[in-house]
């Protein structure tokens, strides 16, 4: 626990305390300065139980809130927030260092404000490089010494205490431009060392039980100290005194030399915690490979892993800090670092509680999404309240490394969040769904791709990926014949090589791998099993057998997908090319004979052309006709169809007594063909191949299509 308590309570009881409390007393009033500390520590406190409850729940390595939010809310969240972090923590040592060089100049009248920040950071860099063991064990003697400054502090505060001077100072009295918003902003970066303990987590023997302990105690410790100072230097001074002296702290004690090396101490382990921690964070997002291009500093340096070339960044970070800024300017871009930080932390804990995901069992008690939730709120109402443009553009940073984290598609080696979130959302939708009475306005092509191994036969599995391309599923299934136990490491095999081939091909797709005694029992199992609730195949999608002699096995098939009221798709693919992606050439055509099986095969058609390969194709809607004297109404009949389903279509009509022929040479230049289909009745099977064939003759693409009815065009 000490590893954690002490150099949060450091960082908290720091620079501000000191040198920067009296003024915002002063300007705030003690009633507002009460309310600044309350409302700072409400938010620290709910950002430490959501800190707690995912300290607890996983195993903590090195890299502070980096690694707690990479783990929950992903790669891209984590990463753009220990990028984030990682330069806040390296600017507060700017600020802690700036606010021990303020007093040393004060007491040596004449020294340069930068010279002394520049030796001092120096000093701080040092220390840290030569290790977080030797800098830890100086915290204890600092802490030592900052306990009896504030001792100072109070003997001399409850002597000097004036109860008309508290009266005096309890209303804000702002000076010009400052307000209650920029008081707490100037304020908040005082209470910001909760991640002092958490940052250090790599070093720490039992982060799991030290980060809660540690941080909370170091919390509730700090807000008694910070609440009574505020009603102690409203009764011990006078506004002027609050507003214009820095030091009027050291005025208050009733030992000020104990107040000076308290400040030394604070501001000086301040910024040590904060130049041990910001190393740590960016060491910890380079290992985990985010941004490959700055792996240079994921290595460390001796048998602790001492990261110390990160530990040089961090003090050029610092320095062109001290150079150019002061204490003022520093403190509320900090603020907004930090804000962004435990939003984005109370966030995760939120996630994981929602989403209620089995592996979410933090051991500590006072964790609930209702507090993390408050917490997440609370931490972005206050940075739009202290600066909206600041939070605007803080959010907007994070936004743009989030993304540029995203589009590298950084592979990582933990589970997160998001898959228990979408999980969550899946559930929820599935069962919505499972109450929803089905419209045929809903209907979306959920297609079974009957492909077998689909290495073979890869222009199947691509036609179902075009079907279903953004608006429906696509299955791609594959029955091995033979019994399942002497089968199981084929089938395990035969689903990897199926993942692969669909990561290869970049489909939109699910395998379907089954093992069955034979090929029909298999289809039917596929078609009655696969899916869950409403999402079950709708249309089966298939290839025309190779070989007359499984003419029979091919009918069956068909007619157990049709009794078990799924629609058909039968794909004959005579032409061979390279490219399984190629598009042919050539117009799309769909020969109508009636809404039965026309509906699907026009929207199969439309489905078609919204991918970007077939834009542009003209789709072709066609019959055939015996006679002359009925060619207009139908004609007619065709455009109203493609009016009333708004779908893009050339109506024909064609007069012929031998159909088949026509439709040969009609589109023997097509680049698909969709023809409907009636199932045979079992004993029809040669009648039913012999039909089949005498219509498509010599093309290439056909997409012959038996429809269930549960397609409406006019929907």
């Amino acid at each position: 626990m000490g590893g954690v308590f002490t150099p949060c309570t450091l960082t908290i009881l720091g620079v501000i305390m000191f040198l920067r409390f009296g003024y915002v007393v002063g300007n705030a009033g003690v009633f507002y300065a009460l309310l600044i500390v309350a409302v700072s520590k409400v938010i620290t406190l709910l950002t430490s139980f959501s800190l707690s409850a995912i300290a607890t729940n996983t195993r903590v390595e090195g890299g502070g809130a980096y690694f707690l939010i990479s783990r929950s809310l992903g790669a891209e969240f984590g990463g753009a927030i220990g990028i984030v972090f990682f330069f806040a923590q390296a600017i507060a040592v700017a600020l802690y260092v700036i606010g021990f060089s303020e007093v040393l100049v004060k007491m040596f009248d004449g020294v340069p404000i930068v010279l002394v920040g520049t030796l001092t950071n120096v000093v701080v860099f040092a220390c840290v490089y030569l290790g977080a063991g030797w800098a830890i064990r100086i915290q204890y003697f600092i802490l030592t010494v900052l306990g009896l400054s504030l001792l100072s502090f109070y003997i001399g505060a409850v002597g000097s205490f004036d109860p008309e001077l508290l009266r005096a100072n309890w209303k804000p009295d702002y000076q010009p431009d400052q307000s209650f918003y920029t008081m707490f902003a100037l304020f908040f970066p005082a209470v910001t060392g909760i991640m002092a303990g958490a940052n250090m987590s790599g070093d720490l023997r039992e982060p799991s039980k030290s980060i809660p302990r540690g941080t909370i105690a170091a919390v509730l410790v700090t807000a008694v100290i910070y609440l009574s100072q505020a009603v102690l230097m409203g009764g011990a001074s006078t506004h002027d005194e609050l507003v214009h002296n820095n030091l009027v702290i050291s005025e208050i004690a009733i030992w000020p030399l104990l107040i000076t090396a308290g400040i030394f101490a604070a501001t000086l382990s301040s910024a040590l915690a904060s130049m041990m921690g910001a190393p740590r964070i960016l060491q910890a997002v380079c290992k985990d490979g985010i941004f490959p291009r700055i792996k240079f500093f994921s290595k460390g340096s001796g048998p602790a892993n001492e990261p110390r070339r990160a530990i040089v960044l961090s003090f050029v970070i610092a320095q062109v800090c001290i150079l150019l800024a002061d204490l003022n300017t520093i403190a509320p871009l900090i603020t907004m670092c930090f804000m962004i930080t435990y939003g984005l932390l109370n966030l995760a804990t939120f996630y994981e509680g929602i989403t209620k995901n089995p592996s979410y069992r933090p051991k500590f008690r006072f964790s609930h999404w209702t507090l993390s939730l408050a917490g997440a709120v609370g931490c972005f109402a206050v940075m739009i309240l202290i600066n909206w443009l600041w939070a605007l553009v803080s959010v907007l940073v994070m936004a743009v490394i989030y993304a540029f984290i995203a589009q590298k598609q950084v592979e990582t080696r933990w589970g997160d969040v998001n898959s228990g979130l979408l999980f969550e959302r899946t559930r929820k939708s599935l069962l919505k769904l499972e109450k929803q009475l089905y419209h045929p306005k809903n209907w979306r092509p959920i297609i079974l791709a009957l492909s077998g191994a689909s290495r073979a036969r890869p222009r199947l599995a691509i036609y179902g990926n075009w079907f279903t391309s953004g608006s429906g599923i696509l299955a791609i299934g594959h029955v091995i014949e033979g019994d399942v136990d002497q089968r199981i490491e084929r089938r395990t095999n035969q689903e990897r090589l199926m993942r692969s081939f669909i990561r290869e091909q970049s489909l939109e797709a699910f395998p379907a791998v089954i093992v069955s005694p034979t090929l029909a029992d298999g289809v039917e199992s596929l078609v009655q099993c696969h899916g869950l609730g409403s999402l079950r195949p709708n249309t089966v999608l298939i290839g025309w057998p190779s070989e007359d002699t499984r003419a029979d096995i091919f009918s069956a098939n068909l007619r157990t997908v049709a009794n078990l009221g799924r629609s058909i798709i039968v794909m004959r693919l005579a032409d061979s090319v390279d490219d399984p992606w190629q598009i042919p050439m050539g117009t799309i055509d769909v020969w109508w004979r009636g809404e039965k099986n026309g509906e699907l095969m026009l929207i199969l058609a439309h489905l078609l052309v919204n991918n970007t390969g077939w834009r542009g194709r003209t789709i072709r809607l066609m019959r055939v006709i015996e006679s002359e004297a009925g060619r207009e109404d139908v004609l007619q009949h065709l455009i109203s169809l493609t009016k009333s389903s708004r779908i893009d279509a050339v109506c024909a009509v064609h007069v012929g007594n031998d159909p088949a022929n026509i439709i040969q040479e009609v589109s023997r230049d097509a680049a698909v063909v969709f023809l409907g289909f009636e199932v045979a009745d079992e004993g029809r099977e040669s009648d039913f191949i012999h039909h089949i064939r005498h219509f498509s003759g010599g093309l290439e693409r056909i997409a012959f299509v038996s429809s269930a009815g549960e397609v409406s065009i006019h929907s």
